[in-house]
C-alpha cells in the first residue's frame, strides 16, 4: 500500500496518510475492544555494525552475517505524533528503554521522506525547482579527448553545475584505450547501475589490471558494495576491501598508460563519491592531473592501501590518519605566524562538518593571533565564533540548498603566496583518526584563483545561508543590500560559460 492515497476530488489532488486510515478503522481491524488513544510512532535503531577485523578470516562474510543483526539494533530514538497521550508516552518510553531527551513529539506527519512520492505530480511545476542541465565543464570546453585534455593542463571540475560524465568518460576511455594498462580506483558510494562499475568490468576483458578498493564499511551501502565486489571479483579485478579498522573514504582514480615509450600517469581526485545519481545534486569539486608527482603519490597510495609498501615521502598528497592532521595543523601555524597587525592572516575553510577539539583549539588560537577566519560548515559545528578574547575573529555559516553542500576546500592566505586544498575529509575526530583520507593541493594559479573565488561567492550568500551566534545558535544572514543566493550564482555562471563559448565558436 502507498504510505499516501490518493482521494477522488474535483480539483486539484487530495491525499490521506495510511495511517489514518487504519486509526479510523481500528473498530473494524480489533472488533469489541475499547480504545483508549492511537498513534504513529516511529523508531531510529542503532546502526552501528561491530565486526572484529582482525579476526574475522573473511571480512566480506563477517559483515553480511552482522547486516542481518542490524534490524534488532537498540534503540536510540523514538519519535511519535505530539497528540500522544502522557500514559502511552510513558509506556513506549519503558518499553524501548529510553530517556526523556530520547523522545521527539512530532507535530505532523512522521518520516517527511515519504513525501518525495508526490514530488513528480503533473501540474505543478511552479512548485518545483525548475530542471538545472549540468555543462561541459569549463577547462574541457572544445576538448574532444580527455587524456589530451589532462596532458596540456590541470582540470578543475565543479558538481553538479558541470557535469560528472566527465568522470565517467575518464574511466570509460582508460577500459577502451588499448594503451591503457591499469586502472585503480576506490569506491565509497556508488549507484545502484553504475556506469563507472560497468567500465570497470570491461577494463578487464580488455585486458587491463584493474584494481578496485571497495569499503565495505559504508554505512547504509554495506549490502550494496558486498554486491559490487562480488561483481567485481567476478569479472576478474583484484578487489581489496581495505585496511583493518580503517574506513577508506578518499577518492582517487589513477590510470596507467604507455605513450611513446614510457609510462604517464593520469590521476583524479574528488571531495565527492564515485557516484552518477548524488553528482547531480551534492556540490563536489574533482582535480584531473597528469602531473609527475601527483602520479607518484598515487601509485604509492595505491602500494600503501594494498599491503605492499609505506612510502617514505608524500611528494604533494596529504593523508589520514598518518599526517593530515600535521599538515593542517602546520599550515594553520604557518598563517599565525605571517600575520601581522598591517595584514592580517586569512583562513577560509568549507566542509561538512567541525568537531575536532585540537582543530578548533587551532582555529581559536589563530583567531588570538589576529587571523581572519571564515568558515562554511553546514552541519555539525562545535566552534564558538565571536567569543570575546577567544574566536572575536571567526565567523560561520551554514548554506543549506537546493544541493546538498558536500565539497571540502581549504584556502590559506599565506602572506600574499595563496594556497589551496581540496579534500575528502572533514574536521572531524573520525575523518583525521580513524579513516584513509586524501588532502590535496591546487596548484595551477587559475584554478586556485576560481576556487577562492567560489569561497567568497558563498560567503556573500544571504539567501540560503545562516549565520551562527556565539550561543551556538543560528540566524538568517542579513548582510548585502541585495539578495544573493551562491548556488544559483554557480548555476548561472556554469551556462553562461559554455553559452560564451560556442558563440565564439562560430565566429
Amino acid at each position: 500500500m502507498p504510505r499516501f492515497i490518493s482521494i477522488p476530488v474535483e480539483q486539484g489532488h487530495a491525499f490521506l496518510a495510511l495511517e489514518e486510515v487504519i486509526k479510523n478503522h481500528l473498530p473494524v481491524l480489533f472488533r469489541g475492544n475499547t480504545f483508549v488513544d492511537a498513534v504513529s510512532f516511529r523508531i531510529t535503531r542503532n546502526a552501528d555494525l561491530s565486526v572484529d577485523e582482525e579476526g574475522a578470516e573473511d571480512l566480506l562474510l563477517a559483515i553480511e552475517k552482522e547486516l542481518q543483526k542490524r534490524k534488532w539494533g537498540a534503540e536510540v530514538r523514538l519519535e511519535v505524533e505530539a497528540s500522544v497521550s502522557p500514559i502511552l508516552k510513558q509506556y513506549l518510553q519503558e518499553e524501548l528503554e529510553l530517556d526523556e531527551k530520547d523522545i521527539y513529539l512530532i507535530a505532523g506527519p512522521l518520516d517527511l521522506t515519504a513525501l518525495m512520492t508526490l514530488y513528480d505530480l503533473k501540474g505543478y511545476d511552479h512548485l518545483r525547482y525548475k530542471p538545472m542541465k549540468p555543462q561541459v565543464p569549463e577547462d574541457l570546453l572544445g576538448e574532444k579527448d580527455i587524456f589530451e585534455a589532462i596532458a596540456k593542463k590541470d582540470i578543475l571540475v565543479h558538481h553538479p553545475y558541470e557535469s560528472f560524465n566527465c568522470v565517467v568518460d575518464f574511466v570509460t576511455r582508460a577500459a577502451r584505450d588499448p594503451q591503457v594498462l591499469a586502472i585503480k580506483q576506490t569506491l565509497y558510494r556508488v549507484s545502484g547501475d553504475s556506469p563507472i562499475i560497468r567500465a570497470l568490468a570491461e577494463a578487464v576483458r580488455n585486458g587491463k589490471q584493474v584494481t578496485v578498493l571497495v569499503e565495505l564499511k559504508a554505512r547504509f551501502d554495506e549490502e550494496k558494495n558486498i554486491a559490487w565486489a562480488k561483481k567485481l571479483e567476478k569479472a576478474g579485478c583484484h578487489v581489496i576491501y581495505g585496511l583493518v579498522n580503517l574506513k577508506t573514504h578518499s577518492k582517487i582514480t589513477l590510470v596507467v598508460r604507455q605513450e611513446e615509450g614510457r609510462i604517464r600517469r593520469y590521476v583524479h581526485l574528488g571531495t565527492g563519491n564515485y557516484n552518477d545519481m548524488t553528482a547531480r545534486f551534492y556540490t563536489d569539486y574533482g582535480l584531473f592531473t597528469s602531473a609527475e608527482e601527483f602520479g607518484a603519490d598515487a601509485t604509492d597510495f595505491y602500494n600503501e592501501v594494498t599491503g605492499y609498501s609505506i612510502p617514505a615521502r608524500w611528494r604533494q598528497l596529504a593523508v589520514a590518519p598518518l599526517g593530515m592532521r600535521k599538515r593542517f595543523e602546520e599550515l594553520i601555524e604557518r598563517e599565525i605566524s605571517v600575520s601581522t597587525s598591517e595584514k592580517p592572516g586569512r583562513i577560509i575553510a568549507k566542509m561538512n562538518s567541525l568537531n575536532d577539539e585540537r582543530m578548533i583549539q587551532c582555529l581559536y588560537k589563530a583567531s588570538c593571533a589576529g587571523v581572519k577566519i571564515d568558515l562554511i560548515v553546514r552541519g555539525i559545528c562545535c566552534l564558538r565564533p565571536g567569543l570575546p578574547g577567544v574566536s572575536d575573529n571567526i565567523r560561520v555559516i551554514s548554506i543549506v540548498g537546493r544541493f546538498l553542500e558536500h565539497h571540502r576546500i581549504f584556502y590559506f592566505q599565506n602572506g600574499g603566496e595563496e594556497e589551496a586544498y581540496l579534500s575528502s575529509a572533514d574536521w572531524m575526530h573520525r575523518n583525521l583518526e580513524r579513516r584513509i583520507e586524501l588532502l590535496f593541493p591546487v596548484r595551477d594559479e587559475k584554478l586556485r584563483h576560481r576556487l577562492k573565488e567560489a569561497l567568497e561567492i558563498m560567503l556573500r550568500d544571504n539567501v540560503k545561508a545562516r549565520r551562527m551566534n556565539p550561543d551556538g545558535t543560528y540566524e538568517i544572514a542579513t548582510y548585502g543590500e541585495e539578495p544573493f543566493e551562491s548556488q544559483n550564482y554557480f548555476m548561472k555562471r556554469a551556462s553562461e560559460k559554455v553559452m560564451l563559448f560556442d558563440n565564439c565558436s562560430i565566429r
